[in-house]
């Protein structure tokens, strides 16, 4: 698992964002566009592709794309 294909998916669940707005660093929850929908399409993701089951405290928790790669590695 890479960062830049996790930035990859993560980026895939917005319809209005422009992707150069996702990187490693970006806050994910000030973006204009995230959701508790966008969110639940995030768990929905990290469960598909990765086999790894996030929870809503594990978003809350999260500050950053890349604190979401580190859990989702983590639990992998």
């Amino acid at each position: 698992m890479e960062l830049v294909d996790f930035i990859e998916n993560f980026a895939a669940q917005f319809d209005d964002t422009d992707a150069s707005a996702f990187k490693a660093e970006t806050e994910f929850k000030i973006l204009e566009e995230w959701s508790s929908l966008i969110a639940l399409s995030v768990i929905a993701m990290v469960d598909e592709e990765y086999d790894v089951t996030l929870k809503g405290d594990d978003i809350r928790n999260a500050v950053t794309i890349e604190d979401l790669y580190n859990l989702v590695k983590n639990k992998a």
